[in-house]
């Protein structure tokens, strides 16, 4: 590692850390630089266990000794400064001891990532960040194989989305479709069940299409407020909705999304 204490935030070499709350600026700069942030010691340490390549790292002096041993082989510049002098650069206070501005890794095909796949989790134009984290955390805990993201949804390596994920959106395999809904074929193609998780007249109940799933399975899931868009529910072989109860009519669509994955987990344990 190559210690460098920091005194004076307009070093340029700090950029990848500047401004970290401002999110329109952060979702043009991090994905044209090729980097994203993973944040904690937790998170980072997972990044280098995925192959992730780091940049650069910012941390507190008093954290130093657990990104050391994080770090050890990684000939990279780690910056040291004090609280304040950090939440000046970054806009926030640095609860979690440290920042890493990691290389991102390049896209995988999409046929490469439904290859070995049983269960995959689609999301069409999820903009919440919070939530896109919160997926790939109910993804990973709960035994789906992977992520597809809709051309419009919303960053999964932003910083939110790694933080919420618990570091898991650096462990599930992922990749971004070129186009939508025209990406359903592709996934029956490749002999997917496309299941629409929505309200509607016909859809199925969630335990019942559980009782009997067909052996590979994508579920997917409609942005905030809106919900799937008609284009998407015409393309899915199966509109299917969680049971309500006390007039509540569904859910958050990260709370949907584990719901959805235990049901099909405990039926793929029976088998």
């Amino acid at each position: 590692m190559q210690i460098v204490t920091i005194h004076d935030i307009s070093d340029e070499r700090l950029g990848d850390y500047a401004n970290l709350t401002d999110v329109a600026l952060r979702r043009r700069t991090e994905p044209a630089g090729g980097l994203y942030i993973a944040e904690s010691p937790k998170v980072i340490g997972r990044a280098l266990a995925a192959g992730h390549v780091p940049r650069s790292v910012l941390v507190l002096e008093k954290w130093l000794p657990e990104l050391e041993g994080l770090l050890a082989g990684h000939d990279v510049p780690v910056f040291v400064g004090p609280p304040e002098l950090l939440r000046d650069l970054t806009g926030f206070d640095l609860h979690r001891g440290a920042l890493a501005a990691m290389h991102r890794p390049a896209l995988l095909p999409v046929a490469e990532v439904l290859r070995d796949a049983r269960r995959v989790v689609v999301l069409e134009d999820i903009v919440d960040h919070t939530n896109v984290g919160a997926i790939f955390r109910s993804v990973a805990g709960l035994g789906a194989d992977a992520v597809l993201v809709t051309p419009r949804c919303a960053d999964p390596l932003y910083r939110r989305s790694v933080r919420v994920s618990m570091g898991t959106v650096l462990q599930v395999p992922w990749t971004r479709l070129a186009d939508w809904p025209a990406g359903a074929e592709q996934l029956k193609s490749a002999g997917f069940h496309v299941a629409a998780l929505a309200l509607a007249d016909d859809a199925v109940d969630l335990d019942r299409f559980a009782a009997n799933p067909p052996d590979r399975v994508a579920i997917v899931l409609g942005a905030e407020g809106d919900g799937l868009s008609s284009a998407a529910l015409q393309a899915a072989d199966t509109v299917v909705t969680i049971p309500m109860m006390h007039g509540v009519d569904s859910l958050n669509v990260a709370s949907a999304s584990a719901v959805a994955l235990y049901a099909l987990r405990q039926r793929g344990r029976q088998l």
